[in-house]
């Protein structure tokens, strides 16, 4: 028998059902590459972040299987009480030199990062300014934070420069994604930074998307665009993408730093990550920064569909970095293709509102260093098979 909550629950479940967006969770059965297998099936995956492949690199599984030996599975505190391990203090130490600032501070996840980064800044008679296609860890940051909040139009200069004119709060917080995690385009960084100190305003920036993907030696959006602690003061990141493995990082002065440590609510009360996981990351770090060649080749895979889609006449938005969406529009027709291609062997999830706009479903396509060239082909190949047998 069904209970008031139940009574209460089902009608939002309901709608969610015929509107075509409801969510459901496959079962993975098998290491995080581009060959899966999901429910019982076997596929080749291009959904996940595991963008430079090191999610399943033995040198990473050994040195998180060696660090488990030693500390066991769980940290058993968090930070500030008996939990910060030596593990967790070298990744740090190490993440503030690959990012050229002070300091660098571990959290548990990054949704919890931003939460705890925006509520520590800004508060109530402070402003923050997003932009409007942010992650929601850092919209909800934003809106939790107590200060006045306002999103500004997408990538758009001149609007987030008249909202922070015509403001006359003391602090003033701009918060962006370096690359934006559902259209995979990049933050104008340069010119935010330069109108952050016209502005009077902090910047702050989650690079998760662009860590190891961007940059000489994998430093992201921030080396990409080749700005230092001054100029981006706030920079955040997160561990289980390019990395690949869990977590997240802010990098910044050691006065942030020490901030967030005594100020930052997600990082006080939360226990800290598994010191395995940290060890585990130093490894990929170093993975990162000495395999260029895992780079080069997103890059490659990256041209090879954007060239092949192009001739295909498949709207793929403008996007440089390893997230290529196929733009749809309608829901249905993104479910459409997601299955087709998943009766193919392909699996491509399909995103739809509302964590995009309305009317912008689309294929999330993301490219892994693990993909072959041979890979992208057979995508192309099935994607324009499909685009030709569904109605437009």
């Amino acid at each position: 028998m069904s209970t008031h909550l139940d009574q209460q629950l089902a009608p939002a479940l309901a709608e969610r059902q015929q509107q075509t967006r409801y969510r459901q969770r496959r079962l993975l059965q098998s290491p995080q590459t581009p060959g899966v297998q999901l429910d019982g099936r076997d596929y080749l995956a291009f959904c996940s972040n595991d963008y430079l492949g090191l999610a399943n690199h033995p040198q990473v599984v050994a040195a998180f299987r060696k660090a488990a030996e030693h500390y066991g599975v769980g940290s058993g505190a968090s930070h500030l009480v008996n939990g910060h391990s030596a593990e967790h203090h070298a990744l740090e130490e190490e993440l503030a030199a690959f990012t050229g600032r002070d300091r660098a501070l571990l959290f548990s996840t990054g949704y919890m990062a931003n939460l705890g980064v925006i509520s520590t800044l800004v508060g109530q008679g402070d402003g923050v300014f997003e932009d409007r296609l942010n992650h929601a860890s850092l919209l909800d940051g934003g809106l939790l934070s107590g200060a006045r909040f306002q999103r500004f139009l997408h990538n758009d200069l001149d609007n987030l420069r008249k909202r922070l004119q015509r403001t006359d709060v003391e602090r003033k917080l701009v918060v962006v994604d370096g690359v934006f995690s559902m259209d995979g385009d990049m933050a104008p960084l340069p010119q935010l930074a330069r109108l952050c100190a016209e502005e009077n305003a902090w910047l702050m920036v989650d690079d998760a998307h662009g860590f190891g993907c961007f940059g000489e030696t994998g430093g992201g959006s921030a080396q990409h665009f080749g700005l230092d602690q001054q100029q981006l003061p706030v920079l955040m990141g997160t561990l289980g993408k390019a990395f690949g493995t869990f977590g997240a990082f802010v990098a910044g002065s050691h006065t942030l730093v020490e901030t967030l440590i005594n100020f930052a609510r997600p990082y006080i009360y939360t226990t800290a990550l598994p010191p395995a996981v940290a060890a585990a990351t130093r490894a990929s770090l170093r993975l990162l920064q000495e395999e260029s060649w895992r780079r080069q080749h997103l890059q490659e895979l990256i041209s090879r569909l954007r060239n092949g889609a192009a001739q295909l006449d498949l709207p793929l938005m403008d996007s440089l970095s390893p997230i290529q969406p196929l733009l749809l529009g309608d829901d249905a027709r993104a479910l459409a293709f997601s299955r087709k291609l998943e009766e193919r062997g392909l699996l491509v999830t399909a995103i739809r509102p509302p964590t995009v706009p309305e009317g912008s479903a689309r294929l999330r396509i993301t490219l892994s260093a693990s993909h072959s060239l041979e890979d992208v082909d057979l995508l192309l190949d099935a994607l324009g098979q499909i685009q030709r047998s569904l109605p437009r």
